[in-house]
């Protein structure tokens, strides 16, 4: 009598193996990708802040009718709404287009560079934003 054949199932242990082995490099990369991501959303939102608080801050500076035209001004960020980290800027107001024959009445256009630092992972960070406003000239912006 002949015995019927049976078929085995299952898996040897080399094929266990190699998908071990290709969902090992797999996980790995993935988990790489996600580090590099996280890290990189975290430096985008610093940036975002920092972009945010430098906008608002050359807003109100080039509002200061007492800003000091040509002499650099810096101040500091509270930690608070910097997210925890250190933070400032440096600022520098000066006359950037007059008429050609002034008189006072005149306006004037004048230029802020405000530069914003920020301190992330031990290397400080720097971004710089410019506005312009007109100015009444006055009397004594002429004997300048």
């Amino acid at each position: 009598m002949k015995r019927p054949s049976v078929k085995k199932r299952g898996f040897t242990l080399l094929e266990v193996l190699v998908a071990t082995t290709i969902m090992a490099i797999a996980v790995v990369g993935v988990l790489s990708a996600l580090s590099s991501t996280v890290r990189n959303a975290a430096r985008l939102t610093d940036y975002d802040r920092a972009v945010m608080l430098g906008r608002s801050k050359i807003d109100e500076l080039l509002l200061d009718v007492h800003f000091p035209r040509g002499s650099m001004v810096q101040g500091g960020f509270d930690p608070s709404v910097m997210g925890g980290m250190e933070g400032g800027w440096s600022a520098r107001l000066s006359r950037f287009e007059m008429p050609p024959s002034p008189s006072p009445g005149d306006q004037a256009l004048d230029r802020m560079e405000l530069q914003i630092w920020w301190m992330s992972g031990g290397q400080r960070r720097t971004f710089a934003l410019e506005g312009y406003h007109a100015s009444v000239l006055r009397p004594e912006d002429l004997q300048q």
